[in-house]
C-alpha cells in the first residue's frame, strides 16, 4: 500500500489563531484513493525545520503533501526551503508568471515585487494550477506543495488528483457495541493479534447516557474484511450495525 505524509505548515496555526481543515479534507481523498495516511504535522515557519521535516517524509513516504507558506509575505519561506532540501534553483518561472498574471486586471503590469514572489518556482517542478487567485503550487519528486487558505487548498487537491495514483481503496465497516470498551478490550486485543493485517479502530460513545463503542474495521480486501466482521458480529452478538 502507498504510503503519504501532510504537513502543515504555519505558526497561525501552531499559535491556535488558525484552524487546520486541510489535513482532514485531503485524509478523505486519500483514503478513497486507498493510500495510507501515515503522518499529519505541523511545523512553524522555520526555514530549517521545513527543509528537515520535508526532507526526512520524503525518503520515508510516497507521497508528501505540504499545506502553507506559498504567499507573498515575508514569512512564506515554504518553496524556498523545499528548493534547498532538493538543492534545486528557486526562480521566477514564466509559467507561473502567467498564470498568476491571468488573476489580475492589468495582467502582468500588476505584478510587484510581492505577487511576483508567488511565481517563484524550483526549477523542473510541476505546477500545480490554482483556479480561485492564480498562484501556482508545485510538485517536486514526490512532495505536493499547496497554499495553506483551504479553499484555495481544495481547489488545488482536485487539480493533483490525478498524479496521485489510485490503489484499491481503503474499506471499512462498523460494529456498535453497547458496552464499555474496558469490557470488550481483551477480545478486542485478541482480534487485533489475529488480523494483525487490518486496522481495527476502537472509539467509545455516550449517546443520552446510553455508553457503547463503536469498532471500525478498514482494509482493502473486502473479502477478508466482512469475513472479520462476521466473526465479531457472531462474537458480540451485536444487531445494530452499519
Amino acid at each position: 500500500m502507498k504510503t503519504a505524509s501532510i504537513i502543515i505548515i504555519g505558526n497561525e496555526i501552531l499559535s491556535g489563531r488558525t484552524q487546520d481543515t486541510n489535513s482532514n479534507y485531503l485524509a478523505k481523498i486519500l483514503v478513497e484513493k486507498g493510500i495510507s495516511l501515515e503522518e499529519v504535522r505541523v511545523i512553524p515557519d522555520d526555514h530549517s525545520i521545513i527543509e528537515s521535516v520535508v526532507n526526512n517524509e520524503s525518503t520515508a513516504k510516497d507521497y508528501v503533501f505540504t499545506s502553507g507558506g506559498i504567499g507573498p509575505t515575508h514569512d512564506d519561506i515554504t518553496a524556498e526551503a523545499i528548493a534547498n532540501c532538493f538543492d534545486t534553483p528557486l526562480v521566477i518561472r514564466d509559467d507561473a508568471v502567467e498564470l498568476l498574471a491571468m488573476n489580475y486586471k492589468n495582467g502582468k503590469k500588476d505584478l510587484n515585487a510581492a505577487r511576483l514572489r508567488m511565481a517563484r518556482i524550483p526549477e523542473g517542478a510541476k505546477l500545480i494550477k490554482n483556479k480561485i487567485s492564480g498562484a501556482p503550487g508545485f510538485i517536486i519528486k514526490n512532495v505536493f506543495v499547496m497554499a495553506g487558505v483551504p479553499q484555495i487548498f481544495e481547489a488545488m487537491v482536485q487539480e493533483i488528483i490525478l498524479d496521485i495514483r489510485s490503489v484499491n481503496p481503503i474499506l471499512s465497516k462498523t460494529l456498535k457495541i453497547y458496552k464499555k470498551e474496558s469490557e470488550i478490550s481483551e477480545r478486542l486485543w485478541n482480534y487485533a493479534d489475529k488480523y494483525k493485517e487490518i486496522s481495527i479502530g476502537s472509539y467509545p460513545f455516550d449517546s443520552s447516557g446510553v455508553f457503547g463503542v463503536e469498532i471500525v474495521l478498514s482494509h482493502t480486501d473486502l473479502r477478508l474484511l466482512n469475513k472479520v466482521f462476521d466473526e465479531m458480529l457472531g462474537d458480540f452478538n451485536e444487531p445494530n450495525t452499519s
